[in-house]
Protein backbone atom coordinates (compact mmCIF):
# COMPACT_ATOMS: atom_id res chain seq x y z
CA UNK A 1 0.00 0.00 0.00
CA UNK A 2 3.43 2.49 0.79
CA UNK A 3 4.06 1.97 -2.70
CA UNK A 4 0.66 3.32 -3.69
CA UNK A 5 0.20 6.01 -1.53
CA UNK A 6 3.70 7.74 -2.77
CA UNK A 7 2.65 7.31 -5.77
CA UNK A 8 -0.76 9.28 -5.26
CA UNK A 9 1.12 11.79 -3.25
CA UNK A 10 3.34 12.77 -5.86
CA UNK A 11 0.95 12.34 -8.82
CA UNK A 12 -1.24 15.01 -6.91
CA UNK A 13 1.54 17.48 -5.79
CA UNK A 14 2.07 18.46 -9.61
CA UNK A 15 0.44 20.95 -11.85
CA UNK A 16 -1.33 20.84 -14.41
CA UNK A 17 -4.61 22.42 -15.33
CA UNK A 18 -7.00 21.62 -18.69
CA UNK A 19 -5.18 23.04 -21.79
CA UNK A 20 -1.66 23.72 -19.84
CA UNK A 21 -0.48 20.05 -18.83
CA UNK A 22 2.79 20.49 -19.45
CA UNK A 23 4.25 19.99 -16.36
CA UNK A 24 2.36 16.68 -15.46
CA UNK A 25 3.19 15.72 -19.13
CA UNK A 26 6.95 15.91 -18.65
CA UNK A 27 6.47 14.23 -15.51
CA UNK A 28 4.86 11.16 -16.38
CA UNK A 29 6.69 11.03 -20.03
CA UNK A 30 9.63 10.48 -16.98
CA UNK A 31 7.63 7.81 -14.83
CA UNK A 32 6.52 6.22 -17.64
CA UNK A 33 9.24 6.03 -20.03
CA UNK A 34 10.81 3.19 -18.28
CA UNK A 35 7.89 1.09 -18.36
CA UNK A 36 6.26 1.16 -22.07
CA UNK A 37 8.40 0.68 -25.55
CA UNK A 38 7.79 3.99 -26.95
CA UNK A 39 6.79 7.13 -25.99
CA UNK A 40 5.37 10.61 -27.21
CA UNK A 41 2.91 13.52 -26.95
CA UNK A 42 0.35 14.59 -29.10
CA UNK A 43 0.14 18.78 -30.61
CA UNK A 44 -3.01 19.26 -28.30
CA UNK A 45 -0.93 17.90 -25.47
CA UNK A 46 -1.92 14.25 -24.61
CA UNK A 47 0.82 11.63 -23.82
CA UNK A 48 1.20 8.07 -25.77
CA UNK A 49 3.06 5.51 -24.27
CA UNK A 50 3.35 1.69 -25.95
CA UNK A 51 3.85 -1.31 -24.60
CA UNK A 52 4.51 -3.96 -27.04
CA UNK A 53 2.90 -7.41 -26.67
CA UNK A 54 4.27 -10.97 -27.28
CA UNK A 55 1.78 -11.33 -30.48
CA UNK A 56 2.34 -11.72 -33.71
CA UNK A 57 2.22 -8.32 -35.52
CA UNK A 58 -0.13 -7.09 -36.49
CA UNK A 59 -1.38 -7.10 -32.76
CA UNK A 60 -4.46 -6.04 -31.43
CA UNK A 61 -4.32 -3.17 -28.88
CA UNK A 62 -6.08 -1.47 -25.90
CA UNK A 63 -6.44 1.71 -25.08
CA UNK A 64 -6.40 2.65 -21.52
CA UNK A 65 -7.18 6.38 -20.93
CA UNK A 66 -6.95 8.58 -17.94
CA UNK A 67 -7.33 12.03 -18.38
CA UNK A 68 -4.20 13.92 -16.56
CA UNK A 69 -5.79 17.96 -16.21
CA UNK A 70 -7.06 19.04 -13.23
CA UNK A 71 -9.56 21.93 -12.68
CA UNK A 72 -8.18 25.22 -11.32
CA UNK A 73 -8.26 29.14 -11.92
CA UNK A 74 -7.38 31.49 -14.24
CA UNK A 75 -6.29 35.71 -13.69
CA UNK A 76 -9.27 37.94 -15.81
CA UNK A 77 -8.11 41.35 -14.50
CA UNK A 78 -6.26 43.19 -11.81
CA UNK A 79 -7.77 45.67 -9.50
CA UNK A 80 -6.25 47.42 -6.86
CA UNK A 81 -3.97 44.85 -5.94
CA UNK A 82 -6.79 41.63 -5.89
CA UNK A 83 -7.17 39.53 -8.80
CA UNK A 84 -10.15 38.50 -10.00
CA UNK A 85 -10.40 35.19 -11.94
CA UNK A 86 -12.60 32.60 -13.61
CA UNK A 87 -12.45 29.05 -13.00
CA UNK A 88 -11.09 26.25 -15.66
CA UNK A 89 -13.33 23.10 -15.09
CA UNK A 90 -16.18 23.15 -12.87
CA UNK A 91 -15.14 24.18 -9.37
CA UNK A 92 -17.23 23.56 -6.26
CA UNK A 93 -17.83 27.53 -6.22
CA UNK A 94 -19.02 26.70 -2.16
CA UNK A 95 -15.51 25.82 -0.99
CA UNK A 96 -13.69 28.87 -2.36
CA UNK A 97 -13.88 31.34 0.12
CA UNK A 98 -10.75 31.40 2.37
CA UNK A 99 -8.75 28.87 0.53
CA UNK A 100 -4.80 29.14 0.19
CA UNK A 101 -3.71 29.00 -3.71
CA UNK A 102 -0.69 29.65 -5.95
CA UNK A 103 -0.80 31.96 -8.38
CA UNK A 104 1.77 31.03 -11.30
CA UNK A 105 3.63 33.93 -12.94
CA UNK A 106 6.09 33.82 -15.26
CA UNK A 107 8.96 34.30 -12.64
CA UNK A 108 7.58 31.74 -10.41
CA UNK A 109 4.50 31.07 -8.07
CA UNK A 110 2.77 33.67 -5.87
CA UNK A 111 1.09 32.43 -2.68
CA UNK A 112 -2.45 33.92 -1.60
CA UNK A 113 -6.00 33.30 -0.67
CA UNK A 114 -9.50 33.66 -2.10
CA UNK A 115 -11.52 36.55 -0.32
CA UNK A 116 -14.59 37.43 -0.73
CA UNK A 117 -16.05 41.62 0.55
CA UNK A 118 -17.68 41.89 4.01
CA UNK A 119 -21.45 40.52 3.52
CA UNK A 120 -22.46 44.17 4.10
CA UNK A 121 -21.35 44.99 1.20
CA UNK A 122 -22.67 42.56 -1.11
CA UNK A 123 -25.65 43.13 -3.34
CA UNK A 124 -28.87 41.35 -1.41
CA UNK A 125 -29.13 38.51 -3.49
CA UNK A 126 -25.89 37.17 -2.09
CA UNK A 127 -26.40 37.34 1.43
CA UNK A 128 -24.11 34.96 3.83
CA UNK A 129 -26.39 32.30 3.94
CA UNK A 130 -25.90 31.59 -0.29
CA UNK A 131 -23.01 30.54 -2.32
CA UNK A 132 -21.03 33.90 -2.96
CA UNK A 133 -20.81 33.99 -6.86
CA UNK A 134 -17.76 34.03 -8.27
CA UNK A 135 -17.60 37.49 -9.26
CA UNK A 136 -17.21 38.30 -6.17
CA UNK A 137 -14.50 36.87 -5.37
CA UNK A 138 -10.56 38.37 -5.43
CA UNK A 139 -6.96 36.26 -4.53
CA UNK A 140 -5.15 38.33 -1.90
CA UNK A 141 -1.69 37.86 -2.25
CA UNK A 142 -0.35 40.43 0.30
CA UNK A 143 1.54 42.48 -2.44
CA UNK A 144 1.14 46.16 -3.24
CA UNK A 145 -0.89 47.25 -6.68
CA UNK A 146 2.24 48.48 -8.17
CA UNK A 147 3.83 44.92 -7.29
CA UNK A 148 1.27 42.72 -8.29
CA UNK A 149 0.93 44.47 -11.39
CA UNK A 150 4.59 43.88 -12.13
CA UNK A 151 4.38 39.74 -11.20
CA UNK A 152 1.42 38.66 -12.42
CA UNK A 153 -0.51 39.03 -16.07
CA UNK A 154 -4.29 38.22 -17.01
CA UNK A 155 -3.91 34.52 -18.17
CA UNK A 156 -1.91 33.82 -15.73
CA UNK A 157 -2.95 30.23 -13.57
CA UNK A 158 -4.10 29.76 -10.21
CA UNK A 159 -4.33 26.29 -8.21
CA UNK A 160 -5.33 25.21 -5.11
CA UNK A 161 -2.42 24.84 -2.53
CA UNK A 162 -3.84 22.25 -0.26
CA UNK A 163 -1.03 19.09 0.17
CA UNK A 164 -1.96 15.47 0.18
CA UNK A 165 -3.58 14.54 3.91
CA UNK A 166 -3.41 10.81 4.85
CA UNK A 167 -5.92 9.95 6.75
CA UNK A 168 -6.61 6.67 8.34
CA UNK A 169 -6.88 3.32 7.15
CA UNK A 170 -5.86 3.55 3.62
CA UNK A 171 -7.99 6.55 2.76
CA UNK A 172 -6.47 9.88 1.41
CA UNK A 173 -7.54 13.70 0.60
CA UNK A 174 -5.73 15.93 -1.72
CA UNK A 175 -6.89 18.33 -4.87
CA UNK A 176 -6.64 16.57 -8.37
CA UNK A 177 -7.54 13.09 -7.27
CA UNK A 178 -9.68 13.71 -10.39
CA UNK A 179 -8.07 12.27 -12.39
CA UNK A 180 -4.43 11.61 -11.04
CA UNK A 181 -5.70 8.66 -9.01
CA UNK A 182 -7.00 7.14 -12.14
CA UNK A 183 -3.49 7.89 -13.47
CA UNK A 184 -2.07 6.05 -10.70
CA UNK A 185 -4.33 3.50 -11.65
CA UNK A 186 -2.47 3.20 -15.19
CA UNK A 187 0.68 3.72 -13.73
CA UNK A 188 0.39 0.44 -11.57
CA UNK A 189 -1.21 -1.15 -14.75
CA UNK A 190 2.14 -1.11 -16.41
CA UNK A 191 4.52 -1.93 -13.48
CA UNK A 192 2.15 -4.67 -13.03
CA UNK A 193 2.24 -5.98 -16.86
CA UNK A 194 6.57 -5.42 -16.84
CA UNK A 195 6.47 -9.15 -15.17
CA UNK A 196 3.17 -10.43 -17.16
CA UNK A 197 3.04 -11.95 -20.77
CA UNK A 198 -0.01 -10.35 -22.69
CA UNK A 199 -0.38 -10.71 -26.42
CA UNK A 200 -2.33 -7.31 -27.26
CA UNK A 201 -0.37 -4.14 -27.49
CA UNK A 202 -1.36 -1.67 -24.85
CA UNK A 203 -1.35 2.42 -25.15
CA UNK A 204 -1.27 3.60 -22.01
CA UNK A 205 -2.68 7.48 -22.63
CA UNK A 206 -2.71 10.19 -20.60
CA UNK A 207 -5.30 12.44 -21.72
CA UNK A 208 -5.32 16.40 -21.74
CA UNK A 209 -8.70 18.83 -21.52
CA UNK A 210 -10.87 16.59 -20.29
CA UNK A 211 -12.50 19.15 -17.62
CA UNK A 212 -13.15 20.92 -20.53
CA UNK A 213 -14.46 18.52 -23.41
CA UNK A 214 -12.64 15.67 -23.86
CA UNK A 215 -10.39 17.43 -26.82
CA UNK A 216 -7.95 14.94 -25.76
CA UNK A 217 -9.45 11.75 -25.81
CA UNK A 218 -10.88 12.27 -29.29
CA UNK A 219 -7.97 12.86 -30.97
CA UNK A 220 -6.07 10.13 -29.15
CA UNK A 221 -8.76 7.59 -30.25
CA UNK A 222 -8.19 8.71 -33.98
CA UNK A 223 -4.50 8.96 -33.97
CA UNK A 224 -4.24 5.05 -32.52
CA UNK A 225 -7.34 3.32 -33.68
CA UNK A 226 -7.29 0.79 -30.64
CA UNK A 227 -8.96 -2.47 -30.69
CA UNK A 228 -10.71 -1.70 -27.63
CA UNK A 229 -10.55 1.30 -24.84
CA UNK A 230 -10.84 1.26 -21.09
CA UNK A 231 -11.63 4.49 -20.15
CA UNK A 232 -10.61 4.69 -15.74
CA UNK A 233 -12.09 8.15 -14.42
CA UNK A 234 -13.68 9.28 -10.68
CA UNK A 235 -17.25 8.70 -10.12
CA UNK A 236 -19.38 9.37 -6.97
CA UNK A 237 -18.50 8.17 -3.31
CA UNK A 238 -20.89 7.75 -0.48
CA UNK A 239 -20.71 10.67 1.81
CA UNK A 240 -22.70 12.97 3.72
CA UNK A 241 -26.01 13.17 2.12
CA UNK A 242 -25.50 11.53 -1.06
CA UNK A 243 -28.06 9.26 -2.37
CA UNK A 244 -27.82 6.05 -2.33
CA UNK A 245 -28.29 4.91 -5.78
CA UNK A 246 -26.61 8.19 -7.02
CA UNK A 247 -23.06 7.00 -5.58
CA UNK A 248 -20.78 4.26 -4.24
CA UNK A 249 -19.34 2.61 -1.53
CA UNK A 250 -15.38 2.94 -1.51
CA UNK A 251 -13.22 -0.24 -0.37
CA UNK A 252 -15.65 -2.40 -2.42
CA UNK A 253 -13.26 -1.91 -5.73
CA UNK A 254 -14.28 -0.37 -9.05
CA UNK A 255 -17.61 0.39 -10.80
CA UNK A 256 -18.58 -0.81 -14.12
CA UNK A 257 -20.72 1.72 -15.82
CA UNK A 258 -23.37 0.42 -17.99
CA UNK A 259 -24.99 3.30 -20.71
CA UNK A 260 -24.40 4.84 -24.18
CA UNK A 261 -21.02 5.26 -24.74
CA UNK A 262 -20.05 1.15 -22.85
CA UNK A 263 -20.34 -2.02 -25.26
CA UNK A 264 -22.79 -4.15 -23.73
CA UNK A 265 -20.47 -7.53 -24.07
CA UNK A 266 -17.26 -5.68 -23.34
CA UNK A 267 -19.14 -4.88 -20.01
CA UNK A 268 -20.33 -8.17 -19.38
CA UNK A 269 -16.96 -9.67 -20.25
CA UNK A 270 -15.38 -7.19 -17.34
CA UNK A 271 -17.98 -8.89 -15.31
CA UNK A 272 -17.45 -12.35 -16.35
CA UNK A 273 -13.96 -11.91 -15.74
CA UNK A 274 -14.35 -10.46 -12.30
CA UNK A 275 -16.69 -12.78 -10.87
CA UNK A 276 -14.17 -15.69 -12.01
CA UNK A 277 -11.06 -14.00 -10.27
CA UNK A 278 -13.08 -12.67 -7.16
CA UNK A 279 -12.28 -9.12 -7.87
CA UNK A 280 -14.61 -6.80 -6.25
CA UNK A 281 -16.83 -4.34 -7.99
CA UNK A 282 -19.81 -2.53 -8.16
CA UNK A 283 -22.41 -1.73 -11.23
CA UNK A 284 -22.95 1.80 -12.19
CA UNK A 285 -25.78 3.20 -14.94
CA UNK A 286 -25.55 6.18 -17.20
CA UNK A 287 -28.93 7.07 -19.62
CA UNK A 288 -27.03 9.77 -22.11
CA UNK A 289 -23.24 10.85 -21.55
CA UNK A 290 -21.30 9.56 -19.13
CA UNK A 291 -19.21 13.32 -18.76
CA UNK A 292 -15.93 11.28 -19.13
CA UNK A 293 -13.13 10.68 -21.85
CA UNK A 294 -15.61 7.83 -22.79
CA UNK A 295 -17.74 10.01 -24.57
CA UNK A 296 -15.04 11.12 -27.04
CA UNK A 297 -13.58 7.41 -27.70
CA UNK A 298 -16.24 5.77 -28.46
CA UNK A 299 -17.00 7.72 -31.29
CA UNK A 300 -13.62 8.01 -32.58
CA UNK A 301 -12.82 6.86 -36.19
CA UNK A 302 -15.38 4.12 -37.21
CA UNK A 303 -15.92 3.25 -33.26
CA UNK A 304 -13.98 1.64 -30.77
CA UNK A 305 -15.54 -0.84 -28.30
CA UNK A 306 -15.49 1.28 -24.66
CA UNK A 307 -15.20 -0.14 -21.18
CA UNK A 308 -15.98 2.93 -18.78
CA UNK A 309 -14.21 2.03 -15.14
CA UNK A 310 -15.11 3.95 -12.01
CA UNK A 311 -12.90 4.81 -8.77
CA UNK A 312 -15.34 6.08 -6.12
CA UNK A 313 -14.34 9.78 -4.67
CA UNK A 314 -15.60 11.81 -2.42
CA UNK A 315 -16.06 15.69 -2.52
CA UNK A 316 -15.32 15.82 -6.24
CA UNK A 317 -14.54 19.09 -7.69
CA UNK A 318 -12.97 20.55 -4.26
CA UNK A 319 -9.44 20.42 -2.89
CA UNK A 320 -10.54 18.01 -0.15
CA UNK A 321 -11.32 15.36 -2.73
CA UNK A 322 -10.54 11.42 -1.17
CA UNK A 323 -9.89 8.18 -2.04
CA UNK A 324 -9.27 4.92 -1.05
CA UNK A 325 -5.80 3.54 -2.02
CA UNK A 326 -7.14 -0.27 -2.14
CA UNK A 327 -9.86 0.66 -4.25
CA UNK A 328 -6.42 2.21 -6.59
CA UNK A 329 -4.55 -1.23 -6.23
CA UNK A 330 -8.03 -3.63 -6.97
CA UNK A 331 -8.60 -1.63 -9.82
CA UNK A 332 -4.75 -2.02 -11.22
CA UNK A 333 -4.66 -5.63 -10.36
CA UNK A 334 -7.95 -5.69 -12.75
CA UNK A 335 -7.21 -4.20 -15.77
CA UNK A 336 -3.37 -5.81 -15.99
CA UNK A 337 -4.97 -9.49 -15.24
CA UNK A 338 -7.76 -8.93 -17.88
CA UNK A 339 -5.28 -7.52 -20.58
CA UNK A 340 -3.30 -10.37 -19.81
CA UNK A 341 -6.01 -12.63 -20.96
CA UNK A 342 -6.93 -11.24 -23.99
CA UNK A 343 -6.50 -13.18 -27.10
CA UNK A 344 -7.24 -13.55 -31.11
CA UNK A 345 -10.02 -14.81 -30.32
CA UNK A 346 -11.55 -12.20 -27.95
CA UNK A 347 -13.18 -9.67 -30.54
CA UNK A 348 -15.23 -12.63 -31.98
CA UNK A 349 -16.91 -12.17 -28.29
CA UNK A 350 -17.84 -8.60 -29.28
CA UNK A 351 -19.38 -8.84 -32.65
CA UNK A 352 -23.07 -8.07 -33.42
CA UNK A 353 -25.65 -10.31 -34.57
CA UNK A 354 -29.13 -10.89 -34.81
CA UNK A 355 -29.69 -12.42 -31.58
CA UNK A 356 -27.75 -10.74 -29.16
CA UNK A 357 -28.17 -6.98 -30.02
CA UNK A 358 -29.76 -6.62 -26.77
CA UNK A 359 -28.43 -7.33 -23.56
CA UNK A 360 -29.48 -10.60 -21.93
Amino acid sequence: MEDTKNLVTQLVSVPGLSGYEDRIREHLTKLWKPLTDEIHSTKLGSLHALRKGEGTAPRRSVLIATHMDTIGMMVTAIEDGLLRFTEIGGIDTRILPGLTVNVHTQTGELPGVVVLPPAHTLPDDQDSKKTIELKYLFVDTGLSAREISRKVNIGDLVTFNLEALDLEDGYISAPAMDNRSSVAILTQVLQILQTREHHWDVWAVATAQEEIDFQGAITSGYALRPTIAIVVDVTFASGPGTPSHESFDMDKGPTFDIGPRTHPKLYQAFIDFAEKHEISFLRGAYSRSSGTDADGLQLAGEGIPTMLIGLPLRYMHTPVEIIQIRDIQRTARLIAEFIEQLDDQFMDTLRWDEESDLIK
